[in-house]
């Protein structure tokens, strides 16, 4: 009647999501009342959309019709937020095959110590993009309290072991500033070094900034002198300025040294 399996009735139960109406004490058979059903189809309808027991849960256990359709409203946004990812995923596949990548145009730049207000912690690849997010946030927020202006483009430094340990490494979220600001609990005024840079411009979604940094590693691995240091992103146009990722456009930065002048 359910389409659901025993194990499935069972973990249900175990979790609190669906009491049966009577359990033989003798047996441990649980039962269920027809009334049951319809509870026990919608609970497999959500678990198909990939939603997590505990909001369903919450759906089931909602005051009235509006918190639970506000409940599931986010959940379905929240899967059209992956559906877009996940076509973005594909399209960028589809580019690695049918066509080899462009030539890379490099720029060379010497920066000077950057004034900034920052945000760091140790960060796993897995937890980047909510982190980023929330952490941009923040610093917009403790700005717009300041009533202090950015000086340059939102940026973050990415340690060598963000990019080698799977647990992550330390990322440091930072927009410069030219006067001071008070921070808060996460934010802290930092000066960011200076650097000698191989820049690559990064333009579209994030889902396929890989293949600017295997052009850029390349580049660098085979013209220049790389150095330990941690790689820079400067956000240009985010989704801080527009919802139209084929809109953005990321530096992406490699400490070298270099030999020759700048280009």
């Amino acid at each position: 009647m359910t389409h659901l399996s025993v194990k499935a009735l069972r973990h249900y139960h175990d979790v609190g999501l669906l009491e049966p109406a009577e359990i033989d004490p003798a047996s441990g058979y649980r039962f269920y009342e027809p009334s049951q059903v319809p509870i026990a189809q919608v609970i497999r309808r959500f678990r198909d959309l990939g939603m997590p027991l505990d909001e369903i849960k919450a759906v089931l256990q909602a005051p009235d019709v509006s918190a639970r359709n506000q409940l599931m409203v986010a959940h379905l946004q929240r899967m059209e937020s992956h559906l877009v990812e996940t076509q973005s995923v594909v399209a960028s596949l589809r580019s690695l095959l049918e066509r080899p990548p462009a030539p890379i145009a490099v720029e060379h730049r010497s920066v000077g110590p950057v004034h900034a207000l920052t945000i760091s912690e140790h960060v796993s690849m897995s937890d980047l993009d909510m982190w980023w997010d929330e952490a941009f946030r923040e610093l917009n927020t403790a700005l717009a309290a300041a009533a202090v202006s950015p000086a340059g483009p939102r940026a973050a430094l990415y340690s060598t072991d963000y990019f080698s340990l799977e647990a992550g490494g330390l990322v440091v979220a930072y927009i410069p500033v030219a006067d001071e600001v008070s921070f808060g609990d996460r934010t802290r005024m930092l000066e960011i070094p200076p650097a000698e840079l191989a820049v690559a411009v990064h333009t579209g979604t994030f889902s396929d900034l890989d293949q600017t940094y295997g052009a850029l590693g390349t580049y660098v691995a085979e013209r220049e002198i790389g150095v330990d240091g941690p790689i820079r992103e400067h956000y240009l146009v985010s989704a801080f300025d527009t919802d139209d990722q084929t809109r953005h456009v990321t530096e992406v930065c490699w400490p070298v040294f270099q030999t020759t002048g700048s280009s």
